[in-house]
């Protein structure tokens, strides 16, 4: 098995048990492939825990979810040395927590304190966690899916600039169509009475080969300009228009430059092609920059989504020659999101 048809049938058992959700499925690979972490935003019951389990069962990988609560602290996430007593002799050891597994779930990461959020953010940026002044890494294969739910605030902890950056993407789910939720209530019926049955597992060494190949999709110079100047407005928003500069107070981090190009690439891969199109960046470009973004106060008085801030970015920045997509690309693009 090519690591491509690899990845493609873990995509489509992700679409079969999860079901009407394939542009986030296809977000959650697309995380996967480019190597980052995933912020995922939904109302509550829309399978966000779900998806992750889903991917999670059928890869070779240890599964962790981590339940985030206020009374959490730094221990209870990276683990803690233990006395021990061996032939009549005390040692300490250190017991892993959840934290060293492949694919991990923080499920409602808004609600850990300061403390908390500083472990998780070594871990997610460094891959390693420090206790008692040693630093342990973790598993080669490790992603951080992480929910937070957008409606209920009480208890919660806004998560720092700095820590959001470290995710590649900002997923929003929403609900799905009446057609897909009638399949949901029969797949739920017949999971209960008919178990299912086990299929082999996807090694790890896949995993990594399919992230090497998209690491080779090519990045045309033109479009590798284009994607630095999509974040240069978000910095120096007056040189494109007034309206953008009144809208941003703090623009895209060149971590967001990074995450932009590879998951264009990731996404290209996905399609079978060998190279990025401009439609791959525009694809892609609302999920990795809405967490990045801070709008001004004038623009959430109004009303104004990040989203919104993007669209009028991609108006205001002119496409490289050569490399515009079709219309069918464009309006496929703006349906999905």
């Amino acid at each position: 098995m090519t690591a491509r048809e690899g990845i493609r049938l873990l995509q489509k058992r992700m679409n079969e048990s999860v079901i009407g959700q394939e542009h986030i499925v296809d977000r959650f690979i697309i995380g996967m492939l480019s190597d980052g972490n995933l912020l995922v935003e939904g109302l509550p019951g829309l399978a966000k825990t779900r998806i992750v389990r889903s991917m999670a069962s059928n890869i070779e990988a240890k599964f962790s979810r981590i339940q985030f609560t206020p009374d959490l602290s730094p221990s209870d996430i990276i683990g803690e040395e233990r006395l021990y007593e061996e032939n009549g002799k005390k040692t300490f050891r250190f017991h892993k927590g959840p934290i060293f597994g492949n694919i991990i779930l923080a499920d409602e990461i808004n609600r850990a304190p300061a403390k908390v959020q500083s472990a998780m953010l070594e871990a997610m940026e460094e891959r390693q966690v420090t206790v008692a002044g040693q630093t342990i890494k973790l598993p080669q294969l490790f992603i951080v899916m992480a929910t937070q739910n957008p409606i209920e605030q009480h208890g919660t902890y806004e998560l720092s600039e700095a820590q959001k950056d470290r995710f590649l993407m900002h997923v929003k789910i929403g609900y799905v169509d009446m057609e897909s939720e009638y399949k949901m209530l029969k797949l739920v019926q017949e999971e209960k009475y008919h178990p299912h049955v086990v299929e082999e597992k996807l090694p790890q060494e896949l995993i990594f080969a399919a992230q090497k190949e998209v690491a080779k999709v090519e990045v045309a110079e033109p479009l590798g300009r284009y994607i630095v100047e999509l974040v240069f407005a978000t910095r120096y928003p007056l040189r494109y228009s007034k309206q953008l500069s009144i809208m941003i107070d703090v623009g895209v981090s060149p971590r967001g430059s990074i995450a932009l190009q590879k998951c264009a690439q990731a996404h290209a891969w996905l399609r079978g092609k060998s190279e990025v199109g401009v439609q791959d960046i525009h694809a892609v470009i609302h999920d990795v920059f809405r967490h990045r973004l801070v709008a001004s106060e004038h623009t959430k008085l109004n009303g104004t989504t990040h989203d919104d801030i993007v669209n009028i970015i991609l108006e205001q920045v002119k496409m490289p020659e050569g490399f515009e997509p079709d219309e069918r690309e464009m309006m496929l693009n703006r349906a999905k999101r």
